[in-house]
């Protein structure tokens, strides 16, 4: 499975997440993400990736799913990008993350990014980033949180 999509973000961020690893944020602010303390401990549990581009502006993002489980080679994917880990428990979207949960509403088929079905499940994103072009493959991965001790900035 696989795709390309254009977003506007006027918050300089990809978000990429599972709808029902939010829901506990569904009632906070609108921009709860953007107290760094949340974001991370979001991020570091799995729930989300918040990739800040450092602009706002028009990307172009690349996204597929593998079969292969990236922990079976974990050396030859680090070596290339950065790998990131996620947890899907139903379903998923990808979007600028100006349509993150929150504020009582969630990102639907109005929004700019994409939702699509995966299995549930772990899963490692491996990102990486040429001018306005972002690709994201998402393979199975027995992992589900990261350790990061900072925001992800690509």
């Amino acid at each position: 499975m696989r795709g390309t999509f254009q977003m506007v973000t006027d918050t300089a961020t990809l978000c990429l997440y599972d709808l029902a690893a939010l829901k506990h944020r569904l009632e906070d602010t609108s921009d709860w993400w953007s107290i760094p303390v949340d974001e991370l401990a979001e991020v570091n549990a799995g729930h989300c990736l918040f990739l800040n581009l450092g602009a706002d502006g028009v990307y172009e993002v690349e996204w597929s799913l593998e079969d292969v489980e990236e922990d079976s080679d974990p050396d030859h994917a680090a070596e290339r990008e950065k790998v990131y880990h996620l947890q899907v428990p139903s379903g998923h979207y990808l979007g600028a993350a100006d349509d993150v949960t929150g504020g009582e509403l969630e990102p639907d088929e109005t929004c700019e990014g994409v939702l699509f079905q995966l299995k549930p499940g772990n899963y490692a994103c491996i990102v990486s980033r040429e001018a306005s072009r972002i690709t994201i493959v998402m393979t199975p991965s027995i992992q589900g949180n990261n350790t990061l001790d900072e925001l992800i900035r690509i």
